[in-house]
């Protein structure tokens, strides 16, 4: 049959990850996908995914790519395949990946390298007494958050910047940090609160930085209108705090 470039994307609850990224004697996302891809497949198989997710990050529409050599098993059945390998090997966690797709795509397609941007969620529940059983999915935050304030510094934010100034030390060396947000909303329904991002690509925790800054104005702790210095100044230490990682999720990946 040759070799076929298959894409998969997949949502996941990062809760109970090490991240997305495969590693040495811990359990990841990536990890879990290629073991389950070795039992369906009967060979050792290495995806390459969009986003490196950190622990904890949870996504709804992560993308990654895999070549597959002379094998039978047809595409469309692989996801079935696939998905219930993954339900019934580990029953005590069960449901905390599931392939959403799967399907074949040209040659050179990569779903890192062929991405042109991606939507980010971050989710933000108010209220006086913490919810114990949403603590793995959102950022709990007490106190009252002016949200109009949040979104006058969300203005700022949007568009072309070097955005330096959101980028924690560790990641990926960057040629450059200069990004283009396209899209930068805050959502608010009831007691929760979402930021919605999209940008042709995010530097190393940049959404969590942005997060931690954006909930420093809702909270009166900075002055919206410090964001254009702040951003200007590309200096790490102007910029907020960095958000906890259970309210990040990777809503969605564009291609063209």
């Amino acid at each position: 049959m040759g070799t076929r470039n298959i894409f998969l994307k997949i949502a996941y609850d990062g809760t109970n990850f090490h991240g997305w990224q495969r590693q040495p004697g811990r359990r990841t996302v990536c990890g879990e996908i290629e073991e389950a891809l070795a039992r369906v497949l009967g060979r050792d198989i290495r995806i390459d995914g969009c986003s490196r997710t950190d622990a904890g990050v949870h996504a709804l529409g992560q993308t990654a790519s895999f070549l597959l050599e002379d094998h039978g098993i047809p595409t469309e059945r692989l996801k079935k395949a696939l998905g219930d390998c993954l339900q019934t090997s580990k029953r005590e966690r069960l449901g905390e990946i599931e392939i959403l797709e799967v399907k074949e795509m040209p040659e050179g397609f990569h779903a890192r390298y062929s991405a042109k941007g991606k939507r980010y969620l971050y989710k933000i529940r108010r209220g006086a007494h913490p919810d114990i059983f949403k603590r793995t999915r959102y950022y709990q935050i007490a106190q009252p958050l002016d949200t109009d304030a949040m979104r006058r510094a969300a203005g700022f934010i949007a568009g072309t910047h070097d955005f330096a100034c959101f980028q924690t030390a560790g990641g990926t060396p960057r040629e450059t940090t200069v990004r283009t947000i396209w899209d930068l909303q805050i959502l608010e329904d009831g007691e929760y609160v979402t930021i919605s991002i999209a940008g042709d690509g995010f530097l190393y925790n940049m959404v969590r930085i942005i997060t931690g800054t954006l909930v420093e104005v809702g909270l009166g702790k900075r002055n919206a209108d410090e964001l254009p210095a702040t951003i200007e100044s590309k200096d790490r230490g102007r910029a907020g705090h960095t958000a906890p990682p259970q309210g990040l999720y990777l809503k969605e990946v564009f291609y063209e």
